[in-house]
């Protein structure tokens, strides 16, 4: 007898937009793609949401129309991936991406807040986003109280890996004449 293992059913994209669509899932869930799976995502605490906030201050007046600011919006990465990242920096549209999601192409910074998610981001999200060559990706680690800067993209990880404090700043690699000062987001 031939021994037969079950196998994973992988979702792509169009199936989880159908999906969506069908109303297979209760409104208030927070569901990303990730990878094929549909994972359900812990809801957003006040500490994150406020930091999203505080990014979303720091650097709207800093980019002054160089880029658009995206906040836990869906970003399509390959036919198998569909995170809502905490905020993002994108690359400008004159549609603002009404008629399709950015991919990782359109991405100049990817940032996620973490705090009950920091070993998810750090592993699975950081190993995504490499993949697809999202030139900077940012955690703001909360458990820690610093900023992870991941950068230079390959082979599914980053060679660049920069832990910063509040005292700190940090220049955009795809926005270079813009400079954060951490303590503005922590």
């Amino acid at each position: 007898m031939v021994a037969v293992f079950p196998q994973k059913h992988l979702t792509d994209i169009a199936e989880w937009h159908r999906m969506g669509e069908a109303g297979i899932f209760p409104p208030d869930s927070h569901m990303e793609l990730i990878e094929g799976e549909i994972l359900h995502m812990a809801p957003i605490g006040f500490n994150p949401a406020g930091h999203v906030a505080r990014l979303i201050h720091a650097l709207a007046s800093l980019i002054n129309g160089q880029a658009i600011i995206n906040a836990q919006n869906p970003v399509q990465l390959g036919d198998l991936s569909e995170p809502e990242p905490d905020f993002v920096l994108l690359h400008p549209e004159p549609d603002f991406y009404t008629t399709r999601h950015p991919n990782a192409a359109d991405v100049l910074l990817l940032v996620e807040v973490s705090d009950t998610t920091l070993r998810f981001d750090r592993s699975q999200k950081l190993r995504l986003y490499a993949t697809h060559h999202i030139p900077e990706y940012w955690i703001v680690n909360l458990i820690d109280n610093c900023l992870e800067i991941y950068r230079q993209p390959e082979n599914g990880d980053y060679r660049e890996q920069i832990t910063l404090g509040k005292t700190d700043h940090i220049h955009l690699v795809s926005l270079p004449d813009i400079q954060v000062r951490v303590e503005d987001i922590l």
